[in-house]
């Protein structure tokens, strides 16, 4: 977990806390779950370990304090590849269940890549498992709806949940409205726009962002030219054999399955020059070549992320990307020798500065939420991007938002061990009006795409995580749960599902969330907001303001003085139209600051004149 060391030294890592985690289920083996040092389970604990044919009451322990499952509705081909019990065939769970809260093992790594002591976010929090998913990854509402349920029963304090079914994140209302904070995946089918899922705002919504670490690959060409891609090759387990040494360089018109069929690669490496779209050309002709008996792949690509599939179909060969300035360099060389050759070395290890970093992935899903525009999401942005965590006995290197989530869940745990009477609007709000929107060398955040561009509220909602700054943000947002009613009329059906109605209510951008959201500016729109101070009793913030382009945005007051007597401030906020036309979203931010501290809203704002405009051309 990057940058949670001072939470984890101010609070014992986050003992006493329980994080459920409704996935694929657990590897209790693994090193990462181990419950050395621990103490009693929390007494008020209310959850069971329900046993299966390869699961025993003893494989509970004082780390993972219960497990469950679950199989209602679920297909009898995905029951038949896993086994009725909380044990994790799939290995998704057990990931994201040390990600979130696995003990401190030293030296892990996958075959040497990304050695290093693995540790979860909040590596002393108990876990909880729910088991709702099964095989390859097939769930359905009505298991996570009664996963949760029962979740609710046990006594968890936060639910870390990082999967892409049907929108559900409204089926959580009453889980937070019993005090227990709520993590969900943003999804992965980014960078189109209205792609993010589970936009309820009492949930933490989550993006995957790249971390300062890479894994460069050298390749040598038969001209002794040298340069250099990116990988996860390793000489290791997962390779059948080994590529030391030159092999033939093969490239076909096109690495397409109809026409790559047929081409012979036993032994040679294949070249692809890949255009937009094609991952799946991505994923075939990397099968195709490990099918073939071939000895690995260079991709020349757009500048992207695409690295992310890279393992889970490249087991045994080597799979290198590189930009498409270096694959005209190797077309080149193809073109001048008679017969090319190139040499794969295993990949390394590269940590820090060097990288630019963080980074939104490409994959990570973008708002604006196509449910609830006037909500901003995602919330957090958090690394997501080629995470090593464990994996059965072992350690894996996987990517995705479900891997960011459960980065956001340990933070979570650690605030509430730090902060207990906070609720889980105020964490919440602490880590997004705390998060980074610059990176170490002060440069904007990007976010990857078609093209590149720098990151906004629709990447990454607040920005990159910051765990330290959340600890202590100065002021918060708060929201009684209760609340919630006023702007979306919510309808609990036990173990069924929410529905909720937004018509006819107050707009939802009056509710008092860490951001505003207005889709639909004509005339001037005034919102109120209200802070609560958390930090210095006296103190004095004065406001800083970043208009969307086209909107002028006001606030009063534009000081507010905290004391003693005086510890919640209610400002307005208006917002109006510079324009008279049917726009697009510009973004801003609203700030509050005193010394020391910054607590940053993002806003984002959209002028329009017709209530329904298709807006495709």
């Amino acid at each position: 977990m990057m940058g949670s060391d001072m939470l984890h030294g101010s609070n014992s890592g986050g003992e006493d806390v329980i994080i459920g985690v409704i996935d694929t289920g657990i590897w209790p083996e693994s090193r990462s779950f181990n419950d050395a040092g621990y103490g009693p389970v929390p007494s008020r604990w209310k959850g069971k370990c329900q046993v299966g044919h390869d699961w025993g009451s003893k494989n509970c322990s004082r780390k993972i304090v219960g497990a469950r499952f679950y199989s209602a509705g679920v297909p009898d081909q995905f029951l038949e590849t896993d086994s009725l019990s909380p044990r994790d065939h799939n290995g998704h769970g057990t990931h994201c269940a040390s990600t979130a809260a696995g003990s401190a093992v030293e030296a892990a790594s996958f075959h040497g890549l990304a050695k290093g002591v693995a540790r979860g976010g909040a590596m002393r929090a108990r876990i909880a498992v729910y088991k709702s998913f099964w095989g390859l990854g097939f769930g359905n509402t009505a298991t996570v709806l009664a996963a949760i349920d029962d979740a609710v029963h046990d006594g968890v304090d936060v639910l870390s949940m990082s999967f892409g079914i049907d929108e559900n994140s409204f089926g959580v209302l009453h889980a937070v409205q019993k005090g227990i904070t709520v993590v969900y995946a943003g999804g992965n089918e980014g960078p189109r726009p209205q792609t993010v899922r589970n936009g309820a705002p009492w949930a933490i919504t989550v993006a995957a962002s790249k971390i300062d670490r890479s894994f460069p690959t050298m390749i040598t060409l038969g001209n002794k030219q040298q340069i250099v891609g990116q990988s996860l090759y390793c000489l290791g387990k997962n390779s059948s054999k080994s590529s030391s040494g030159f092999k033939g360089l093969v490239v076909p018109v096109s690495c397409a399955m109809d026409i790559l069929n047929g081409t012979d690669v036993k032994g040679q490496i294949l070249f692809c020059t890949m255009q937009p779209g094609d991952q799946d050309v991505f994923q075939q002709a990397s099968q195709y070549v490990q099918d073939g008996g071939g000895s690995g792949v260079i991709f020349a690509q757009y500048t992207t992320d695409l690295s992310f599939t890279a393992l889970d179909v490249c087991q045994g060969i080597a799979c290198i990307l590189v930009d498409l300035d270096i694959g005209k360099k190797i077309a080149s060389y193809m073109d001048d020798a008679s017969s090319p050759m190139a040499k794969i070395e295993p990949a390394r290890t590269v940590t820090g500065k060097e990288t630019l970093a963080p980074k939104v992935a490409m994959f990570s899903s973008r708002g604006p939420s196509p449910d609830y525009p006037a909500i901003i999401k995602p919330d957090i942005a958090a690394p997501g991007v080629n995470i090593l965590a464990a994996k059965e006995n072992s350690y894996a290197i996987l990517s995705g938002t479900s891997m960011a989530a459960p980065h956001v869940a340990g933070v979570v745990a650690l605030l509430k061990a730090l902060h207990p009477n906070w609720s889980s609007a105020a964490i919440k709000s602490a880590i997004i009006t705390t998060a980074h929107i610059t990176d170490e060398h002060g440069m904007p955040i990007l976010a990857e795409g078609l093209p590149r561009k720098i990151a906004d509220p629709f990447d990454y909602g607040g920005g990159n995580i910051n765990p330290r700054g959340a600890a202590d943000p100065g002021l918060v947002y708060d929201i009684d749960p209760q609340d919630y009613d006023k702007y979306l009329r919510c309808t609990i059906i036990k173990r069924a599902s929410v529905h909720c109605n937004a018509t006819g209510m107050l707009p939802v951008y009056h509710l008092n969330l860490p951001s505003i959201s207005v889709p639909n500016l004509r005339s001037p729109v005034t919102v109120s907001r209200t802070v609560t101070n958390v930090g210095d009793v006296d103190s004095v913030y004065h406001v800083e303001i970043q208009s969307p382009v086209g909107v002028r945005m006001e606030v009063d007051p534009p000081v507010l003085v905290f004391d003693a007597k005086n510890k919640v401030h209610t400002f307005r906020v208006k917002l109006s139209p510079l324009w008279k036309l049917q726009g697009d979203y510009t973004f801003g931010s609203l700030t509050w600051g005193n010394v020391g501290k910054v607590v940053r809203i993002p806003v984002a704002a959209r002028i329009t004149i017709q209530d329904f405009y298709a807006d495709v051309a």
